[in-house]
């Protein structure tokens, strides 16, 4: 495969500027970011060099230590005035912010010309360490889950099997063995992400409450369910906090979100019952026990994993964005799937797979609780899906902004 990800073209510009930041890349499992990593150092011109951490969780923060001594030691006995550091995984060592700060600062004092590469596939533990120390130091790069376009650019995939197969690269070829498919999903991506990224780096005190949550979530994914409704559901005994700690968890390893509730007072929208959403279509495709074809041909299921593929869509554009939240909306029977909060602008988001368009008593109770927003549809009688997928979130609400306020 020839593709290469439009990241990588934006760090290789920020390498060959004077060194300024270190630059992060941030994302889940699975989507390229260790791919991009050995592209980046292959295209550098000059000493680069590429170290991951996965693996070296009992080494400690002298991992750090070691390998950036080295590289000064090279730089000199090469005579080489700059070089490339690049670090993976680099949230599976302890205290590893302290030690980046010391020798980034380091080089600083002296002069030295090393340009720092981070990549993590916990978006959260990585930005604890970067809160925590590194604080003006760094850029962040998020590396998310593959588009609707890429994966058509790379692959050839329809909007049909984007929506099924979803964005994982490493499954694209298995779209004509789904028993494959399914099995590389679950024990290739999922485990390894659970076993791994959470598990072995977060206190987790119930780790078979939170495998049964992700299973629930995803299989219920587009669902709007309250964590004493979602007890009900799991054998282990837990209670509302742990599951709410756990889904953040899930929802910073690309996985599962639990999109809270718009009620315009960010006071009101914490705590509010979750609508669970996937992260990738892929997850939901590799829990039913139904084939692409049989999928197809039910409207109810269809339906579902439209949606799906619609709301990762806006989790993982939302994620790239410092000023963007989502949300849903529901009030007295009235719903709204998905709510755009992009600076000043509110747009609601509903989505059909069929024939349908967005309902009267939503339009109507939407546009009283709100007049300001704008509520779209995407589906056969609005924007199109494969129009609606290869945009940029920032160039719909513009799109959108100039326009009057209540049903487009």
């Amino acid at each position: 495969m020839d593709y290469q990800r439009p990241l990588l073209g934006t760090l290789l510009g920020r390498i060959r500027e004077p060194r300024r930041f270190i630059q992060v890349i941030a994302g889940p499992r699975q989507v390229g970011k260790t791919t991009i990593a050995l592209a980046l150092q292959s295209k550098t011109s000059g000493l680069a060099e590429y170290h991951s951490a996965d693996g070296a969780i009992t080494y400690g923060a002298e991992w750090i230590d070691q390998v950036w001594e080295s590289l000064r030691i090279r730089m000199q006995l090469e005579k080489k005035k700059n070089a490339v550091l690049i670090l993976d995984e680099l949230q599976k060592i302890s205290d590893w912010s302290t030690a980046v700060k010391k020798h980034w600062d380091r080089d600083t004092r002296e002069g030295r010309d090393i340009k720092l590469v981070l990549l993590g596939s916990s978006r959260l533990l990585l930005m604890d360490g970067l809160s925590e120390s590194l604080a003006g130091r760094y850029e962040l790069n998020y590396a998310e889950h593959w588009s609707f376009a890429e994966m058509q650019k790379a692959f050839g995939f329809s909007a049909e099997q984007y929506q099924w197969f979803g964005g994982y690269p490493g499954a694209a070829v298995f779209v004509n063995d789904e028993l494959r498919f399914k099995e590389y999903i679950r024990n290739a991506i999922v485990e390894p992400i659970v076993i791994r990224d959470i598990l072995m780096t977060s206190k987790i005190d119930k780790p078979a409450l939170l495998k049964q949550l992700l299973e629930v979530g995803i299989c219920y994914s587009t669902q709007i369910m309250s964590f004493n409704r979602m007890l009900g559901q799991l054998q282990d005994v837990g209670n509302t906090t742990t599951l709410a700690k756990y889904l953040r968890l899930l929802d910073q390893a690309g996985l599962l979100s639990g999109l809270n509730k718009y009620s315009g007072r960010k006071i009101e929208t914490k705590g509010t019952i979750p609508k669970f959403q996937v992260h990738n279509t892929a997850l939901l495709s590799a829990m039913s026990e139904l084939t692409f074809g049989e999928a197809l041909m039910n409207r109810a299921e269809w339906g579902n994993i439209f949606e799906s593929s619609v709301g990762a869509h806006l989790v993982n554009q939302a994620n790239k964005l410092a000023n963007v939240s989502l949300y849903y909306w529901r009030e007295n029977g009235a719903e709204v799937d998905y709510v755009v909060v992009y600076g000043n602008q509110v747009i609601g988001i509903e989505v059909k797979s069929g024939d349908e368009s967005i309902s009267k008593k939503a339009a109507e109770a939407f546009a009283e609780r709100f007049p300001k927003a704008k509520l779209i549809l995407i589906g056969k009688h609005g924007i199109p899906y494969e129009v609606f997928m290869k945009a940029k979130l920032g160039d719909i609400v513009s799109s959108v902004a100039g326009l009057e306020a209540g049903q487009i």
